[in-house]
């Protein structure tokens, strides 16, 4: 609810997609540098406890942001403080969350299917979150939404108390914290499997992320609709995300992952060049349709390669290893709102999406180039970590 009300208000206090580009851009260009100080960060401290620490920061962000939109102080500047604030927390966190699931499975066998059911349930929340925020935002106003997000985190913290994870003891490498820092990005790039998974992610995340950024645009200025559409096209791409997660939740082993992250690669690419056709053309049933395809594809390939890397990585070096994940995923991301902001005002906001669309699928058809190497090196670190026979 809380991303559906900040792009809103900026466009409403804007009416520009580049500003909501710049917001966009500000609220996660933070996991390009704060990303890997946590992955180190995550791998020294308790992760429990860093994640509880962060929430009651977001918590404090998001209650002061309700404040000032209810009262009418807000300004497009300070909704870019509070999220590139936001941002910075949020990067914190989501690395200490991935590599926390380690700590509350006791068969590691059933890590992915930990990792797939936290999807489920993300991508449920962006089904219902979108649409509410939608019809929230119509009827009192943005600050409601902020207001709601802010009581969540409390509820977050509040089940992270009753969690008792398996016990992870740190232990020290010797080294200082930036070797650390250092080390988890040496693996990664060294790495036949980790390096090409994390660059497909990324790319995917690059062309059809900024949707977020785009949907206020063609809400108003394509479709001549309002927040409510806003949320409908934001609650189709968590329709689809929560089918692929199912989908993968399903899936009983990692055999055979890399060729999915293929299929909801190519996935995502067709469903944003269908919704941009459709939007061109405003067809308003295909261009949702179109939105849920990229929403399954979106979600299916960061969920997979996400899995893959917390299949083969060691436990000692999770957290540093995990956040070179999140920095292309999350990291990527502002990188393409703000070319996708810059692109629409030039040539329009669902040219603009078609173009990523377009751009997704070339980067789809060199990763099926270099996939029977990938999946030669995969299966040798999966016999090295005993999830299948030599």
């Amino acid at each position: 609810m809380q991303s559906v009300a900040i792009m809103w208000l900026t466009y409403r206090l804007t009416n520009s997609p580049v500003a909501t580009g710049t917001i966009g851009f500000l609220a996660l260009i933070p996991f390009l540098f704060t990303t890997p100080i946590a992955g180190a960060l995550a791998d020294r401290v308790s992760r429990k406890k860093l994640l509880m620490r962060v929430q009651m920061a977001l918590f404090c962000l998001a209650a002061l942001l309700a404040s000032l939109t209810w009262s009418g102080h807000m300004t497009v500047t300070l909704l870019g403080v509070f999220a590139f604030c936001q941002g910075i927390l949020s990067s914190v966190e989501v690395t200490t969350r991935h590599s926390f699931f380690s700590e509350l499975v006791d068969d590691k066998a059933d890590l992915p299917n930990a990792i797939a059911l936290n999807s489920v349930n993300i991508n449920a929340t962006r089904l219902v979150g979108p649409a509410l925020g939608g019809i929230l935002i119509a009827a009192v106003g943005e600050a409601a939404c902020f207001g709601l997000n802010a009581v969540t985190y409390l509820a977050v913290v509040f089940q992270l108390r009753r969690i008792t994870p398996r016990v992870q003891t740190y232990v020290p490498s010797g080294k200082s914290f930036l070797a650390d820092l250092g080390e988890g990005w040496q693996i990664a790039y060294r790495s036949p499997v980790i390096w090409p998974l994390v660059l497909i992610v990324g790319l995917v995340s690059f062309t059809l992320n900024p949707y977020s950024i785009l949907m206020p645009a063609i809400a108003v200025d394509t479709f001549g609709r309002g927040a409510e559409l806003h949320g409908l096209f934001v609650s189709a791409v968590g329709v689809g995300a929560l089918i692929g997660a199912v989908m993968l939740a399903r899936r009983k082993n990692v055999r055979g992952l890399s060729r999915w992250v293929l299929s909801t690669a190519s996935i995502a690419a067709v469903g944003a060049m269908l919704f941009g056709v459709a939007a061109i053309y405003k067809n308003l049933p295909i261009a949702t349709f179109g939105m849920a395809l990229t929403g399954m594809g979106l979600m299916g390939t960061s969920a997979s390669v996400n899995t893959i890397i917390q299949t083969v990585v060691m436990d000692n070096q999770r957290g540093r290893v995990v956040s070179v994940y999140s920095t292309f995923f999350a990291g990527s991301a502002p990188l393409g709102h703000l070319a996708a902001g810059w692109c629409a005002a030039k040539i329009g906001a669902p040219q603009t999406y078609f173009i990523c669309g377009v751009i997704c699928a070339v980067g789809a058809l060199i990763f099926l180039l270099n996939l029977k190497r990938l999946q030669h090196h995969l299966k040798l670190a999966y016999i090295e970590r005993g999830i299948i026979e030599s």
